[in-house]
């Protein structure tokens, strides 16, 4: 007579498996959308604000010269916030309108770029950084080993980079930004499979429908960050300037 209680363990081991999965894919699923929304918004942006001869057009001043550019560099950052501390009061469907809105805000911040770095380099980074990310996040996914530590040291670490590129603003020392710029690299590989496993943590069986896409969207964004700060480190570091 086969062991009834093996055999529940058993199926819900899959059940909870099939779970993990569904929800990790819904979490890469939004990132990589996010990434699209920024990537079509900086391309969009730059051209628009950038004429065949190199010369910036009305657009452009307005996004580039004029003080609408700390409203653009500043929004993102206010609806990090948003997200942050009030996701849990959100429908699934606001926190998603929310994070694509943060996405595009970024890709419209991002089309400075093509000012100071060519287009070939930045494209290098970025497959670059794709490539990285993706064996670091599989790390997280995968390891048996508990990250915790490792966590809260970068994260440490995360909280005087932020210092030091703040007073560095103020110096404007290059050799310095370049050191900050590869200090940054190791803080967010570090920190891209320490959230994976955080992330995948996060996942449980019993949350509701609604819980579960928070928790997807919250991801995605912890994720997403990860990403763009690697790009933009890797891309200080080896970018091609105009």
């Amino acid at each position: 007579m086969a062991d009834t209680r093996f055999t529940t363990q058993t199926g819900t081991q899959v059940q909870i498996d099939q779970g993990l999965r569904s929800y990790m894919l819904r979490v890469y699923n939004y990132m990589g959308a996010g990434l699209a929304i920024t990537g079509a918004a900086a391309y969009g942006t730059f051209h628009a604000a950038v004429d065949a001869t190199g010369a910036l057009t009305p657009l452009g001043n307005a996004v580039f010269v004029s003080p609408l550019k700390w409203v653009l560099i500043l929004a993102p950052l206010a609806m990090v916030m948003l997200l942050s501390f009030r996701i849990e009061k959100m429908s699934v469907s606001a926190a998603q309108l929310t994070f694509w809105a943060y996405a595009a805000l970024v890709g419209v911040s991002f089309a400075s770029l093509g000012l100071i770095y060519t287009a070939a380099s930045i494209a290098q980074v970025f497959f670059i950084t794709a490539g990285a990310f993706g064996a670091l996040s599989l790390y997280g996914y995968t390891t048996k080993r508990d990250l915790a530590g490792l966590g809260s040291f970068l994260f440490m670490g995360l909280m005087g980079l932020i210092l030091a590129s703040l007073v560095n603003l103020w110096f404007q020392n290059g050799m310095m930004g370049m050191v900050l710029s590869a200090i940054s690299v190791l803080i967010f590989t570090g920190l891209t499979a320490w959230d994976t496993q955080q992330i995948k943590e996060m996942y449980y069986e019993a949350d509701d429908v609604a819980t579960l896409g928070r928790k997807a969207i919250m991801g995605a964004l912890r994720l997403y960050l990860n990403f763009i700060n690697l790009f933009l480190s890797l891309l200080r570091l080896f970018g091609n300037r105009n």
